[in-house]
């Protein structure tokens, strides 16, 4: 059993921050393209109106479609982990089936489970996608490591007192010349 990821909020938090964060990431996103679509459809001279009524328009909707999105998904993914008791990429693809199966459970059975397929391939995906990113730039740093470095100097603590433990040796005495140190000219 894996285990809890301590560095999140409970639950019922997380399904509120997340559910923000993606009307937030779906407002700002919906407003970039409905801004851009307004202004394409706008005639010469009222592009800019036409891009502010856009925005005033669709931004929310979209931005509200995204956080019911997340905020399911979300909820999804904390009842799975509370269900199989394991912290793994399972989840977010059991959490996207469901999630994706849902969103589209007014259309019938057949598109409900199309959809349910679909959403999870795509978490699949992404979860997978996230594993190799990860091997990679883990394998990445550990090949950047030279054999022959020496670690980084070590704090110990003695009685409370810091003690810088030598780690490095000393550079080698630099050679002493006799002889007059200025040439006479």
């Amino acid at each position: 059993m894996s285990h809890a990821d301590h560095t999140r909020d409970p639950c019922p938090w997380v399904v509120l921050n997340d559910f923000g964060g993606a009307f937030a990431m779906g407002a700002v996103g919906g407003g970039i393209w409905h801004g851009i679509k307004g202004a394409r459809n706008s005639p010469r001279g009222e592009r800019l109106i036409g891009s502010i009524a856009a925005i005033k328009a669709r931004a929310p909707v979209t931005g509200g479609n995204f956080g019911v999105w997340g905020g399911m998904f979300s909820t999804f993914d904390c009842a799975v982990k509370g269900y199989r008791k394991k912290e793994d990429a399972w989840n977010a693809i059991i959490s996207g089936f469901l999630t994706g199966g849902c969103l589209a459970v007014r259309s019938g059975p057949r598109v409900m489970f199309q959809s349910a397929v679909a959403c999870g391939i795509l978490l699949g995906v992404f979860e997978g996608v996230g594993v190799l990113l990860n091997r990679m730039f883990s394998e990445q740093n550990r090949q950047q490591l030279p054999q022959s470095a020496s670690p980084l100097p070590i704090h110990i603590l003695v009685d409370r007192e810091p003690i810088l433990a030598p780690v490095m040796e000393p550079p080698p005495p630099q050679p002493v010349l006799s002889g007059p140190t200025h040439v006479p000219a």
